[in-house]
């Protein structure tokens, strides 16, 4: 009698993408128009994969509070139903964080740091994650826009303390593979001082290079960064 031996494909994971947008402003957003382009390139570069959409501005974020602190260290099946629900929208965040493969986050630079909805994001992330880098081998791309230029060696350029912030923060959370893209100079679009799709231009290309296959190489980008309110 002759086996017949048949061989299985070997059946690839499904790559998933967690999209992360937290200007206030919607649709004038300059960072959250760079979101969606990375996300429709990342979708022509994974066709089975899976993305994950995460609007912190339609949300409301609670601070921390008291409650919180005590509901996260009691011990979960100590937990009342209260405790629970306190802690039922980090738990939420926390999973979409654990179940996808690579980020993309657009984030506005606001008073020298993070939109107040990302940090309140991250407050609510970073102590449920624990402290054994929980998302060690995940990649994520930062798509930051600031008002106006800050180019390093600048006198200007100390007040950029955004991409230090968020390359401690996701390094301790385990990630090595950061990528950012800084579109500087943005409160020029809102003024009408430059053209929003000709500003665009260069981001969006050296996004492309993020990419194979993605097209020509973009133009030396430098670091940006104000204190002012550009999404």
């Amino acid at each position: 009698m002759r086996v017949k031996t048949i061989q299985m494909a070997r059946r690839t994971p499904m790559a998933t993408l967690l999209h992360v947008d937290s200007s206030p402003i919607g649709e004038a957003s300059i960072t959250r128009e760079l979101t969606r382009e990375f996300v429709r390139r990342w979708r022509d570069a994974n066709p089975r994969g899976r993305v994950i959409e995460r609007d912190l501005a339609k949300i409301a974020i609670p601070v921390i509070d008291e409650a919180w602190i005590a509901a996260n260290l009691t011990a979960h099946e100590a937990r009342t139903p209260e405790q629970r629900e306190i802690l039922r929208l980090s738990a939420e965040l926390v999973r979409e964080l654990l179940a996808a493969d690579e980020y993309v986050m657009g984030i506005p630079m606001h008073n020298c740091g993070p939109s107040a909805a990302f940090k309140l994001w991250v407050d609510h992330i970073v102590t449920p994650l624990g402290r054994s880098a929980p998302l060690d081998g995940k990649r994520v791309t930062f798509l930051i826009a600031t008002g106006s230029p800050y180019r390093p060696g600048t006198e200007n350029a100390c007040k950029y303390l955004l991409e230090a912030w968020l390359r401690n923060l996701f390094g301790y959370l385990g990630i090595r593979d950061m990528r950012f893209i800084i579109a500087g100079s943005a409160a020029a679009v809102r003024h009408r001082t430059v053209d929003r799709t000709a500003f665009l231009q260069p981001h969006i290309a050296a996004m492309d290079e993020l990419f194979p296959g993605a097209g020509a190489p973009a133009p030396p980008a430098f670091i940006s960064a104000s204190p002012g309110r550009t999404g």
